[in-house]
Order: C-alpha cells, then structure tokens, then sequence
C-alpha cells in the first residue's frame, strides 16, 4: 500500500486536527487513521421484507474490513419499496428514489474522503444505485446483495409476491373469494429477503455479478441463509483488498462486462428495468452504450433459465441447483460470455469455469438446449417508439398482435377498467403520462399486469406504456416508449379504437393512422406537477432509451 491516500485529506497534518478530533470521539484512533477508511453504506429499512436484515449483515462486513487491515464507517441511505408502492401514487417516488440513492452515497463518500466503499443493497432500486455511484465516483468498492425472501406456501405451493399481485386479479374476477385472498397474503412473504422470482432485485444481482462490482457468489444466498453472514465478511475483506490496490470501480465496469451483464439478464429471462438501470450505470461510467445491445443479444441468446416470472422456479430454486455460478458456467460453455476482471480478484471465467452442479436440477439448462430458443427481451422500433420501447417476450411466443387501442391516461384508470371486466382478448391497453417526465417518476406497472394475468388475460392482451412493467410483469407488456407522452412522443397521438400492430420478430411497433394530422391537432398537456423532488427529477430526467438518468444530459 502506497502512503498517501484519499482519507489523508481528513486524517493527515496539523490542519486536520479538528476533524481528527471529531473522529477520535467517535472511537477511531491513530491505527484507524493510517488504514484505508472505507465506507459501509447500507440500505437497512424496517419498511420491506427486502431490506430489514441489512443492519445485522453490516457487522460480518466491518468484521471482514477491518481483518483486512481498514477501517469501516457506516452511512445509510434510503429505500423505496417497489412491492408496497406498488399501484399507488408512492410508486412515482421509486424511480426517483435510484437517484437519490446514488446522490447520497457518492455525497457521504466524497464529502468525507473516504478511499472506498461497499455498499448493502435489498430493494429493486437500491442495486442499480449502488453501481451508479461506485461508476460515477470511480473509487474502489463493491456491492453486496442481502439475498431473496424463501418462498411462501399455501396449501402445498410455493409462493412469491407476484402470486398475490395475481390474486387481486383473480378477485376482481370472482374466482377466488376474500378468505383465499386473505390466506395468500398472508402466506406469501416468510421473512427477510427480495421478491423471489427473477424479478428486478434478483435481475440486478445477477447483472452486478457479471459485470464484475458484485462477488460471484456473494448474492446467491437467500437472505436468511447462514451462508449470507460468511458472504457479508468476504466482502468485507474484499473492499479492504480493492481500497489497498487502488483498483477502481471503472476498472470492471466496461463495454464487454455491461455486455456481459446484459447477456445475464437476456438469458434469465429478466427484468425489462435490467435495460433502464445499465444503461444507467453506464451513463455514469462514461462508457458508450445502447439498449440495441439487448436486441442483438436476444436474437442469438436463449434463455437457459425456468425462473418465474414466465417460468417455475424461484430464486431460492436457482441457488439450490448450483446458482448464478452454473448459470453463468452454462453460458460460457456456449460462447456467450466475455472474460473480465471483477471485485473478487478472480476473473470472471475462473468464477464460473468449475461450478457444481447440484444432480438432478431442473432449473437451468444449457445454450444447445434451452428453455426458449431466443432471449426473453425485444428492443422495438416503428411510428410508435422512434427511440425504441421495450418488450418482454420471456415464457412467451414471439409472435405478433394487432388490435384496437384501450387508452388511459394513467395506470389508476387502466387498473380499474381490467377490474371491472372493460379489457377484452385482442385490445392493444395503452398506458400514457406515466414516463419519467410525465409521471413524473415512470410507475411499475404490475397491478396492472397482474390483474390482467389474475383474470387469465396474460398474452392475450398486449399492454403498452411509456412507465415501466416489473419484473414480476408477464404477458405481452411493452414499456420504456420513448420518446414519452409527456415530451410529445407519439404515444400521446393514440386514441381510442386505432388500430396497433406489434411485430416481436420484425422489432417494430406502429399504428395505422395519419400520424402528420394528428400531430397538427395535438394540443400538449401540461405536466402533473407534484411539487419538491418530484418536479425536481421531472426537470432534469433523461429518457428512458439513455436510462432516464439526472447526471448526465443526451
């Protein structure tokens, strides 16, 4: 290790004696000045299964950083919880929330001076903010993912959070009544841990391993797992190693490993938010990027996974099997992987190249033999999408549809007409003003999707908006539509009754209509005006297809 350090800027001189002096009352003495100070960022919050156990997680991280020869200081940050937002005004403050998540942690790392930083994440949000900062700030650091809930169970089948969601849907219907309503609900969540299928928290912790921030291995443990704690002091120790070498986080965050993660989240059958949130990291990282790369990988990547939310299995399942370790085996058996260096000193093919195999497991399969033959994500384009819109074709055909548009203005509007009965097989369900801008803050959309699949609609109606699907979205579900209604993209020119007609195998998205005399006519409407941090992102925000980022202008 070299003498000089960031922390020397608060440690080091006479000047410093002030602020050594505050730090001394805190506890840390000159051994702790001389090491490399690391920060230990945690996103521990009581309001979600996701994040509740990160508090007892950070002590086996301090262990593990001050074993290898640091000193550990701990910060908090915030979590908005996607799964109780969900369906409600609250949700506009998710996306808003990455932001926020990454403004605070790179404010307390360089506010302080600190030479690295490792970073608790649970929540959907908190993973892609973790990245964002590490790639903005360019420190060393990694992130540690506290792990999936186990599954739930109600009369012999497991459950997750997308089966409640599902079952409002059912409800609506009157396929099942209040007491089976209730028994789900109460069923579905055991504990601690993130939303168990391959929804976005699992997405992201799969993207973060393979592209090199996260340790292979480190996230696979469901959440209250023993193995977690061991996981949590590795990492410590890990951080500590990357703060002493000064190996920085741009160092894994590049052009093939952002390739790298995005083949994970195509061959997994993941979370449309993976596109959005690495090209996010990316943005921040300086490194060119473009979610055609998504497309291009779908076309020749299978999914090799049968993860819900459009296959069987959970997370928990995944792990059992032989994690994301075999997964990533499986592919890099098949060509489809870069080597690359990542945060545990290993790279990236000595991670995956003698991965076990649990016997018998049916979870993944391999790139000759895959669950579907091509990857669970489209990247489309046409009269509808000009800077392309997203589609999630996971567990489903590859088809087309063509039908008249159902058009709401917002997701509340659109969630009351699937439960009243008003979508029928065949509508084209358009979803507007529900972007970055125009949300502001790009809702989920899984009540929505959730009630259509609850009333056995899923795939055939499609559900098209500029807002966001979850990752425990499935059905024909396009979003990401940009340009958005609120920028006066052409989504805000449908009415009710056009004809739409999506090609998943052409990429395109258009309506058969006079798009020239509609935008003649077309009288903008004025922004939905929240006030605070919500008007705040709504000025600065980026569009979806650039990852709808506030750092950086396109």
């Amino acid at each position: 290790m070299t003498s000089s350090k960031r922390s020397d800027a608060i440690t080091k001189g006479p000047s410093k004696a002030p602020a050594r002096a505050m730090l001394r009352a805190v506890g840390y003495g000159d051994k702790d000045f001389a090491q490399p100070m690391i920060a230990v960022v945690n996103t521990w919050s009581n309001v979600t299964p996701c994040n509740m156990h990160l508090d007892a997680l950070a002590e086996p991280i301090r262990q593990g950083v001050r074993a290898g020869g640091a000193t550990p200081i701990d910060f908090n940050t915030i979590v908005v919880s996607d799964g109780i937002t969900m369906g409600g005004e609250g949700m506009r403050a998710s996306l808003i929330s990455r932001e926020v998540i990454a403004d605070s942690i790179e404010l307390a790392v360089r506010g302080h001076s600190l030479d690295a930083a490792v970073i608790l994440v649970g929540c959907d949000k908190t993973l892609p903010a973790a990245a964002m900062a590490l790639a903005r700030m360019d420190v060393p650091g990694l992130i540690f993912y506290g792990g999936t809930i186990l599954p739930g169970n109600s009369k012999g089948k497991d459950l997750s959070i997308q089966d409640v969601f599902e079952a409002v849907g059912a409800h609506g219907r009157g396929d099942i009544d209040d007491g089976e309503l209730d028994r789900i609900e109460r069923a579905a969540c055991p504990g601690a841990g993130a939303c168990g299928g391959q929804f976005t928290a699992n997405t992201m912790a799969m993207a973060l391993a393979f592209l090199g921030l996260a340790p292979m291995g480190a996230g696979d443990p469901p959440a209250v797992d023993g193995n977690k704690a061991v996981e949590a002091e590795r990492c410590g120790r890990l951080v500590a190693a990357l703060a002493k070498r000064k190996i920085t986080a741009r160092n894994f965050v590049t052009e093939a490993s952002l390739r790298n993660a995005a083949t994970a989240v195509v061959a997994s059958g993941g979370s449309t938010n993976a596109v959005l949130h690495l090209a996010a990291i990316a943005a921040e990282a300086d490194v060119p990027f473009t979610i055609d790369i998504f497309d291009e990988l779908s076309r020749t990547t299978p999914v090799i996974t049968d993860l819900k939310p459009g296959g069987q299995f959970l997370a928990r399942d995944l792990y059992d099997a032989g994690g994301m370790a075999l997964f990533g085996r499986r592919l890099l058996e098949g060509g489809r992987l870069t080597d690359a260096p990542t945060v545990s000193g290993k790279t990236l093919a000595e991670e995956l190249q003698d991965a076990p195999e649990t016997p018998d497991q049916k979870v993944v399969y391999t790139v000759d033999n895959p669950v579907k033959a091509t990857g669970g994500l489209r990247i489309l384009y046409g009269d509808m999408a000009p800077e392309g819109a997203v589609l999630k074709t996971a567990g489903y055909d590859d088809g087309s549809f063509t039908g008249p548009a159902r058009v709401y203005e917002c997701e509340d509007d659109a969630f009351k007409a699937v439960q009243s009965g008003a979508i029928n097989e065949g509508d084209v369900v358009i979803i507007r003003y529900e972007g970055p801008r125009g949300g502001p803050g790009m809702r989920e959309m899984l009540a929505v999707t959730a009630a259509v699949a609850g009333q056995g609609l899923a795939g055939k109606v499609a559900l098209i908006t500029d807002g966001r699907f979850s990752g425990a979205s499935h059905g024909f579900v396009i979003g990401h539509v940009a340009p958005e209604a609120a920028n006066g993209g052409p989504i805000a020119l449908i009415e009710e009754g056009d004809i739409l007609t999506i090609n998943a195998e052409e990429r395109t998205i258009n309506a058969d209509i006079d798009w020239e005399a509609r935008r003649a006519a077309f009288v903008p409407r004025p922004l939905n005006s929240l006030g605070g941090a919500f008007d705040k992102f709504a000025r600065l925000v980026s569009s979806a297809a650039h990852g709808a980022v506030t750092s950086k202008s396109f």
